[in-house]
């Protein structure tokens, strides 16, 4: 019974994130959570669940990634100029969680989480961060209803605010995704479409970081991860044939129901715990 619960969850986590481009960690983590307050799983910690989420997201990750290159929306430099920040950050991150009890780390998540949910309902609102267009990195993209985005940053700035999201990431087990996505259609004004597919390019190797940080602290509860991986690799590729056919608008609505409703679980957890 176990390995059907966590091979559900996995394909739920990696249907819905690698949809929005948040990996899966987002559902991961607070369904091992919950079930951590069950007695079948009560030996599970915080750091085993985030351990064994990021492990998992591996194949999210690779899945989802290669299913974006085909529908050719992952913008490889701009991710590639985003991991030279999150890379150390999440690995920061990782060393961090060690000290974090259950309680306090539902909180903070929710927390956290909530946060970013508010300031993508004020989206629209927002001016993208200013950069030099002879000196920063410009692009432009046409999604599937014809719609035109440009979008840009400047190098460093991205570098200094992936470093951050990479850090919340390794704490918090999620992939950096969850801050990710929104920060790139927030500050830098990316297409969601580009935004979720690139996310997912990042988390690839951002959870190959980390992962391998919380292996060394023995916090990979293997026999789970392998019932969450085979979930995760169908689910990514769910995720991505969904997010193809969605127009841009319906997959920030999804982002900001999914963000909100996780919030508010992890935050009544955590104060009722």
């Amino acid at each position: 019974m176990e390995w059907i619960i966590l091979v559900l969850v996995g394909l739920l986590a990696s249907s819905l994130g690698s949809l929005i481009g948040m990996g899966g960690g987002i559902i991961v983590v607070p369904a091992l959570l919950y079930l951590a307050t069950l007695s079948t799983f009560s030996h599970l910690t915080p750091q085993v669940v985030v351990g064994t989420s990021l492990f998992t997201m591996i194949f999210t990750g690779l899945s989802s990634t290669l299913a974006y290159m085909k529908h050719k929306t992952v913008d490889y430099k701009s991710g590639l100029i985003f991991l030279i920040g999150s890379g150390p950050g999440s690995i920061l991150g990782a060393w961090v969680t060690e000290k974090l009890d259950l309680h306090s780390f539902n909180i903070y998540f929710g927390v956290f989480i909530l946060f970013v949910s508010i300031v993508m309902v004020v989206k629209d609102k927002l001016r993208p961060l200013p950069y030099r267009k002879d000196k920063g990195i410009v692009r432009s993209f046409t999604d599937n209803s014809g719609k035109t985005f440009e979008y840009g940053f400047s190098p460093i700035t991205a570098i200094i605010i992936s470093f951050i999201v990479g850090f919340l990431s390794g704490i918090f087990g999620i992939g950096g995704g969850s801050l990710m996505v929104p920060t790139m259609i927030l500050l830098f004004f990316f297409p969601p479409h580009v935004a979720t597919a690139t996310s997912m390019f990042m988390i690839l190797p951002t959870a190959i970081l980390s992962s391998i940080t919380h292996i060394t602290l023995g916090n990979v509860n293997w026999l789970y991860a392998l019932a969450l991986i085979p979930g995760a690799w169908i689910g990514a590729k769910v995720g991505v044939l969904l997010n193809s056919k969605l127009k841009s608008k319906t997959i920030v609505l999804i982002i900001r129901i999914i963000l909100v409703v996780v919030a508010v679980r992890l935050i009544y957890q955590g104060i009722t715990g």
